[in-house]
């Protein structure tokens, strides 16, 4: 008898876990802002289960590429994996600074109009919550190398904001989650970047713009990162904690800038191991 039940537990279980991994993710493209004649849209994912739900969490990704490379298919994956735990996701384009033949920078894009994006996207999220079936009060941003530095904007960066946004709408989200992400924008590319606004560098670094009461944030690095080197995060790290914020830090000896590298699941971004202690964050955090 104790066997029978012991086998049917198994194959219920086998059959809850291949349901959750099978579990249909839908996909739907939306324009969330314009600029000009420029439409910007955001890649949401989601499943019928979680349309019967108006509390979910949304979890908003912005890709890496040093913002001038790079597409919001990159978090796809990503994407696809919260969306089947019950989360809504996002990929958001945002502008680039390269031009229609290839070449970069572009005259009129620099990581300033970057910024202005990622601001205006969780603005967007929030506004429509009840339209996109999330809670406005759980918005996870989360982003990669120049993605990161856009996750950190919309906390930080006051100074920075498209003229058409509601400036009511606080684009600041609710947790933050880095990944190899640019925590310091003085760095000649940047520079480059940004020509003759040279000047503007201050404003969209987030070490510099650091403040008090920022959302909790976890954040992973390659300790042979060569684009974002080490002890740059590791100040990061310091002057968050001295402010009072919560800032959980894992580095990974012998990984670079792509912590998934040898992974493409993730675009190269992270790995399975990585994501796991990201879920473990946002529980602790009641997301």
């Amino acid at each position: 008898m104790r066997k029978s039940v012991l086998i049917l537990i198994l194959i219920v279980f086998q059959i809850t876990v291949s349901f959750a991994q099978d579990t249909e993710v839908i996909t739907q493209k939306v324009v969330y802002k314009k600029v000009g004649n420029l439409e910007l849209s955001v890649d949401m994912f989601y499943t019928a289960a979680s349309q019967q739900n108006s509390n979910n969490t949304a979890i908003a990704f912005f890709h890496g590429g040093g913002w001038v490379f790079g597409n919001p298919s990159e978090f796809y994956e990503a994407c696809r994996r919260y969306a089947r735990k019950g989360f809504v996701t996002f990929s958001f384009q945002y502008r680039l600074s390269r031009n229609a033949d290839g070449t970069y920078p572009h005259p009129d894009i620099t990581p300033v109009e970057s910024t202005k994006d990622a601001r205006s996207a969780i603005r967007w999220l929030r506004e429509n919550a009840g339209m996109l079936k999330i809670n406005p009060d759980k918005i996870v941003v989360g982003g990669q190398s120049a993605g990161g530095q856009l996750a950190l904007a919309t906390a930080l960066l006051d100074s920075i904001n498209e003229i058409s946004d509601n400036m009511k709408i606080s684009p600041v989200p609710n947790a933050l989650l880095l990944f190899s992400s640019n925590v310091n924008t003085l760095e000649p590319w940047i520079d480059m970047l940004l020509g003759d606004r040279r000047n503007e560098i201050w404003s969209i670094s987030p070490y510099h713009n650091l403040k008090k009461n920022m959302p909790p944030a976890i954040a992973f690095s390659g300790d042979e990162d060569d684009q974002v080197l080490p002890y740059i995060t590791g100040l990061f790290k310091v002057k968050m904690i001295e402010l009072g914020n919560y800032f959980e830090l894992y580095t990974y000896p012998g990984r670079k800038h792509y912590l998934g590298e040898g992974n493409e699941k993730y675009a190269r971004y992270f790995d399975e191991e990585i994501l796991e202690k990201t879920d473990a964050f946002l529980e602790k955090f009641g997301f």
